[in-house]
């Protein structure tokens, strides 16, 4: 045990560093376009590289990690970071609109491999150093590690506001670069082939088979969607031109929500033995929690219409939307581990995940569409919208199963 502890420590430490740089990129990237005069629509596209090769990497991923070792996947995401963030730091500002969009999309290209590299090996690596049958233990480490990944990652929304507004684009990307290069380093002290199969995997089997994973994946997708519609571009923006924050005030807004959420993500296993006595999720806990998730985005939205101040209205309908979609996410990222078995982790994981980043990609490019034509109400709507797609999926999910001492598969009911 003391070496899945050791394991589960350097995998944590690494996803950690990574997550930090990557909210304080979003961050960066974020504000100093839309200083620069780039609409919504624009800086939407210039996260589109960044969605649609997380998708790659999600379906290659798995792959990959499951041949060659989750060690190669993880420390090979950070490295990618590294040359992203430095490639983004060598902008020059003389270059011509198009080709600076160009560049910039390349660049978040790399550091979209990157994320989803990390985001599956961590994933896949809770699954393998805790045991499938610990099912209340190993959704507290799932809920740990994705909790405290989204902490970091508002922490690193305020790191890249502040390093944008004190010293500037091109040292605040080059100081994150150093910091990172040090975590790389660490990487040889996890075992090589931590995650690999002696099995070759075939091309078709790239595709989950499983029922259960197939329709989680599809409810991630709209659920994931539905969040980034009015989170990612929208919101930010609405708050730099509507209500006139600084680059700090908003990535310090942006900070505290992801900080609140990923705690509520943490603590998402003790109000689950509060209200089922311990046992872990269902596939109907999570179509509970989307169901009511699907009636928060309209409400915000019916309050901006009705005239309501927007900082109330959107303070008070950020935390609730905030909460529920927190737990609907501790959820999902437990079930996609306790529905797949120890060899096809990395696969369905990387599955699981390439979902994940359709939904955001949908989600960014919607987000600066609908923003800029519809404004913030819009984007509610159309993010109630998805949530209910994404309910509507989740009533097929199966129960949970487990392995017994004679290797059998049986209800936990």
């Amino acid at each position: 045990m003391d070496n899945n502890i050791k394991n589960y420590a350097l995998v944590t430490a690494a996803y950690w560093g990574y997550t930090v740089t990557d909210g304080a990129l979003r961050m960066l990237v974020l504000l100093h376009f839309n200083k620069l005069g780039f609409t919504p629509i624009e800086i939407a596209f210039l996260f589109l590289f960044y969605e649609i090769f997380g998708i790659i990497t999600n379906f290659l991923g798995g792959w990959i990690g499951s041949q060659f070792g989750l060690r190669l996947t993880l420390y090979g995401g950070i490295g990618l970071q590294i040359f992203a963030l430095v490639m983004l730091g060598l902008i020059n500002p003389n270059w011509a609109v198009w080709f600076q969009v160009v560049y910039v999309m390349t660049s978040q290209a790399f550091s979209g491999i990157a994320k989803d590299l990390t985001k599956m090996s961590s994933k896949s690596a809770v699954r393998l150093v805790v045991p499938k049958e610990a099912e209340s233990k190993l959704f507290k480490w799932v809920a740990i590690l994705t909790g405290s990944k989204n902490a970091l990652k508002g922490i690193g929304f305020f790191v890249g506001a502040t390093l944008l507004q004190l010293f500037g684009f091109e040292k605040a990307l080059f100081y994150q670069a150093a910091v990172l290069f040090i975590i790389f380093l660490s990487g040889r002290f996890l075992p090589k082939n931590l995650g690999k199969i002696k099995a070759k995997v075939k091309f078709k089997q790239l595709f989950s088979k499983s029922k259960a994973i197939n329709i989680l994946s599809a409810a991630r997708f709209f659920l994931f969607g539905a969040r980034d519609i009015w989170f990612v571009v929208a919101l930010p923006v609405f708050f730099r031109m509507e209500l006139g924050w600084s680059f700090i005030q908003v990535g310090t807004y942006m900070a505290c929500w992801v900080i609140g959420y990923g705690i509520v993500q943490s603590l998402s296993p003790t109000i689950l033995r509060q209200n089922q006595e311990g046992k872990a999720p269902q596939g109907k806990t999570i179509q509970i929690w989307t169901s009511i998730l699907t009636i928060i985005p309209a409400a915000i939205a019916l309050a901006f219409m009705a005239g309501f101040p927007p900082q109330i209205v959107i303070t008070g309908g950020l935390i609730i939307f905030g909460i529920v979609f927190a737990f609907n996410s501790a959820v999902h990222s437990y079930l996609v581990l306790a529905y797949t078995e120890d060899d096809d982790v990395a696969l369905n994981v990387g599955f699981y995940y390439m979902a994940n980043s359709g939904g955001r990609l949908l989600g960014t490019i919607t987000s600066g569409i609908v923003y800029q034509t519809m404004g913030i109400e819009g984007c509610l709507w159309f993010s109630s919208v998805f949530v209910f797609v994404a309910a509507l999926v989740s009533a097929k999910l199966p129960p949970v199963k487990v392995l017994d001492s004679a290797n059998e598969l049986k209800h936990e009911m």
